[in-house]
């Protein structure tokens, strides 16, 4: 288990002390695909830092398995840090040295005899799924299979945490979804705990099963990924949930009723139904909605008809729906 007490980073400027973390408390539990998401200057940089101690808070405690890793001597530090591993946006691959020789590079620091780590970076190259590179150097690769051949890397030290920050945002869309794929993979074959780093809820939504959002240094609100999706509860998360929830000013409708899908198996046919069991047509405003594990969520704005009987037809309907909840705005302009 990984927890977060009080964090706190301060960063000297020029204007005085730089805030990056105010008293962060986060857990994540061993086995979790734990995702941190905010926008750009939220402080999730610097808080996959002080997980490893690359930077030491400036308060608050980091615990790992309930040893605090700032309490820790540099000697036990050292030790600590084997258990956690790190992959990155840009790779972080050496140049010169072959695919198989990055692998065994943590192995060589370590002390791993080197018949073995070259036995042992094999198999992490057909875990990966590119056991055809082992003598190619990193500028012969593309994108993905940097990034691979650096996940590749950070298991040589059989971690029991991989901490990935920003690992995909270089990737395409199709190349990200094999990684986070790969990612996963691992997770569930290896049993190792993973912390998120992203700005992109399109990750949070592929592979996480809790996450926390950052805002300005603070965790605005943390959850499973289905509680945070179907109701986030600060200005925070509705930003990053519904990135492009505001209506366009040039509908108007009279009526206006805000539907929330929360987890049923499908929310598209439901407008559709309504014309063909009711016979009634409805504006579609807005809508930004999720699909997770073959759930929906999100919110959905829809104008009802000014004919109030039509109108009472479709919200009768609409609340007949399982896994569908409904609210009316009020004062809507458009």
């Amino acid at each position: 288990m990984i927890e977060l007490r009080g964090l706190c980073k301060t960063f000297p400027g020029e204007r005085g002390p730089f805030i990056a973390l105010d008293h962060v408390d986060i857990t994540v539990n061993d086995g979790d695909i734990y995702g941190v998401i905010g926008m750009s200057g939220a402080g999730k940089s610097t808080l996959v830092r002080c997980i490893n101690l690359l930077e030491r808070p400036s308060e608050g405690k980091v615990l790992i398995d309930g040893a605090d890793m700032t309490a820790l001597s540099p000697k036990e530090l050292r030790e600590k840090r084997r258990s956690i591993s790190m992959i990155f946006q840009q790779f972080n691959l050496l140049m010169q040295r072959t695919c198989l020789k990055n692998i065994c590079f943590p192995m060589e620091i370590a002390g791993v005899p080197r018949e073995k780590a070259k036995k042992r970076a094999l198999e992490l190259l057909e875990l990966v799924g590119l056991p055809d590179k082992a003598d190619a150097y990193p500028a012969q690769l593309s994108g993905g299979q940097k990034q691979r051949i650096a996940i590749a890397r950070a298991l040589a030290s059989d971690p029991k945490v991989l901490l990935c920050d920003e690992a995909t945002s270089a990737l395409d869309p199709t190349t990200t979804r094999s990684i986070l794929r790969l990612i996963r993979d691992i997770n569930q074959r290896l049993g190792i705990t993973v912390i998120i780093i992203t700005h992109e809820m399109a990750v949070v939504e592929e592979i996480c099963s809790h996450v926390a959002i950052l805002d300005h240094g603070k965790v605005m609100e943390t959850g499973s990924v289905e509680e945070v999706f179907s109701n986030p509860k600060t200005e925070a998360g509705r930003r990053l949930v519904y990135p492009d929830g505001v209506i366009p000013e040039q509908l108007q409708t009279a009526r206006v009723v805000r539907i929330a899908f929360n987890g049923g198996t499908a929310y598209h046919p439901l407008i559709a139904s309504l014309a063909i069991d009711c016979g009634v047509k409805v504006n579609i405003l807005g809508a930004d909605t999720k699909n997770i594990n073959g759930q929906a969520f999100g919110t959905m704005l829809i104008g009802l008809p000014e004919n109030d009987a039509e109108a009472a037809k479709a919200v009768a309907y609409i609340k007949s729906q399982p896994n569908v909840t409904m609210e009316e705005v009020h004062d809507y302009h458009g």
